[in-house]
Order: structure tokens, then sequence, then C-alpha cells
């Protein structure tokens, strides 16, 4: 494997008394997805800010932090240099056009001229934007104001995309669009750092991620063997509670795991074919039996119950 491009230990964060990371230990290899996964306040943002300068760890002698060989403590401007950000929230000039938002930008890198309009042909070509490069910002949908930050942000030619939720209240064909996009940017070469609440993305796009609770990771890892190695491959969700009755004939076989989800039972097992035979038991509409996917993880590995950040 080829050296890693990122590289974090010991890394911690505190905001009053607030531990928001706690002890974090990880490494990026180059061009790859790596995606970090967390209820709200579990530090994912955090770690983010972290390793492209907008915000200082913790003071700790052990801590070490290497983004491309720079210390985002002290080397802010040398990362920024190599990394593109797509923040949360909206921040495009709402007063300026499609090209002028980009060109503006530009101009923090020296990117002018000619060079400038033949890479904002480009970007805007390849986000599927070109038809509204004279277009006001408040006239673009949700949909195409997310394209075009990403587009910003491509704007340097970067080593590394930073991507904080990048898709989130976008509909289903603008979010398969950016993941197409995504995925041909790694192709390129380009290493992506992802936050989502979206467990499918998660899963489409990251090589690696890490699931954070309370700051800590709690699993790491490729999310196809996190699931092979964590949790039962199948499960059963019996919708109506009350239908549960049904099926205390099977507690003392024993060969699944129980979870409750406020109106759902969920029944975790590697038998399919006990989870058939306690399916029959139930009527049309009462139950759902498919195969797990990260969010029974995510949701095992940092409970279903709401924290106070939630």
């Amino acid at each position: 494997m080829s050296e890693a491009i990122i590289r974090a230990k010991n890394v911690n964060k505190t905001y009053g008394r607030v531990k928001a990371v706690k002890n974090l230990n990880f490494e990026v290899p180059p061009a790859t997805c790596f995606g970090f996964l967390g209820p709200n306040g579990a530090g994912k943002t955090t770690v983010m800010k972290i390793l492209y300068g907008k915000a200082n760890p913790d003071r700790t002698h052990d801590t070490e932090i290497s983004v491309f060989g720079y210390d985002p403590r002290y080397e802010e401007l040398q990362i920024k240099t190599l990394s593109g950000v797509v923040p949360q929230e909206d921040n495009l000039d709402s007063e300026l056009n499609v090209i002028q938002n980009l060109k503006i930008f530009g101009r923090f890198y020296q990117i002018t001229g000619k060079t400038a309009q033949q890479r904002i042909d480009y970007l805007l070509n390849f986000m599927e934007l070109s038809e509204k490069k004279k277009a006001k910002i408040r006239e673009l949908s949700g949909g195409m104001k997310r394209r075009l930050i990403i587009a910003r942000a491509l704007l340097n030619n970067p080593r590394l995309l930073i991507l904080d939720e990048p898709t989130t209240g976008l509909d289903p064909q603008v979010r398969q669009l950016i993941w197409d996009k995504l995925r041909n940017l790694k192709k390129e070469g380009v290493s992506i750092l992802l936050t989502t609440h979206y467990m499918e993305e998660a899963f489409q796009l990251s090589d690696s991620i890490i699931i954070m609770h309370k700051g800590e990771k709690i699993l790491e890892g490729n999310p196809r063997e996190l699931l092979k190695r964590h949790i039962e491959p199948h499960v059963l969700e019996v919708i109506d509670k009350t239908s549960v009755e049904k099926l205390e004939r099977f507690a003392p076989d024993g060969n699944f795991r129980k979870e409750e989800s406020r109106e759902r039972i969920l029944y975790y097992s590697r038998s399919v074919s006990l989870l058939q035979k306690m399916a029959e038991e139930l009527a049309a509409g009462e139950y759902y039996l498919r195969q797990v996917n990260l969010e029974d993880l995510f949701l095992k590995a940092t409970g279903r119950e709401l924290n106070e950040l939630q």
C-alpha cells in the first residue's frame, strides 16, 4: 500500500467541559475515500477542521498530525493550497452569478485570466452546470448550489477534497450524480475525506470508514468487512410490536439477537431460514425480512437512543 497522505495520532479536542475528540488515531492512503460517521456531536466536523487548520487540537505532547507531510497546526496555508473544502453550509455569494463566484474564488489561488476561464468551463461541464454559468445564485436549486460548491472546491486542482455532509437535503437524482463525480475524481487520484449522515453514501463511496460516538472511534475499516465481522447478515423487522407474541415460541432457540426500536422489534440472525420461519407466523405488512446494512451496524455501535445533541 502507498504511503499514507494523512496521519493522525492521539488527537484530542476540548470545548469547555465537552471532549469533542478523544485520542483519535487513523491513516488515509492516497486516492481513496475515507468516511467519518457518527451522530450529531460525535466529533466528525471537528476532526475535519483540525486537519485543514481551521481548529487547533488540544496541546498534548504525543499528538501528531500530518497532511501531505505538513502539520496543520503550523502549516495551514500549505495544506489549504493542496486541498478543496466543501463545508456543510451554503456560503456562495448570492449577489453574484455562477461564473463570478468561481472567478473570485480562483483569485485566492492566483488562478486568473485564460487559465481561470478554462478551468471554470471544465468544472461547470464536469458538474453539469454549463447552462447555468450566468445565472444568479438565488436562481439555482439546492442541488445546483451544492454542485457549484463542489466545483469551487476543485478550482485549484486539489489532491485532497474535504466534504462535510455534501448531499444533505438533496434529491436522489442529484445525490447519485454527485456520487458518480466523486468516483471519477478518486480514479483521477484525488483523495476524499467525507462526513455524512447517509449510510448508503458512506457504503457506496468509502474505502474505509470510522464510526465515532461522543468523540471516540468505535469502529474502523472497510464498510463491507465491518458488516461481515461485527453484525449478523440478516434481520427480520417486525413493524407492529403487538405481533411479537406470535414469535415467543422461537425464543428458546436463541439463534437470534433482539433489538427494540420504538415501534419496531428487530431480530438479527446468521440463519436466514430461522428468520423465514419466524416470518411465516406473521401477516403480510407486519414484517420486513432483509439483509443488514451499514445503518444497522451504525445503530448497534452507537445506540438507538437520541443523545442531548441530536
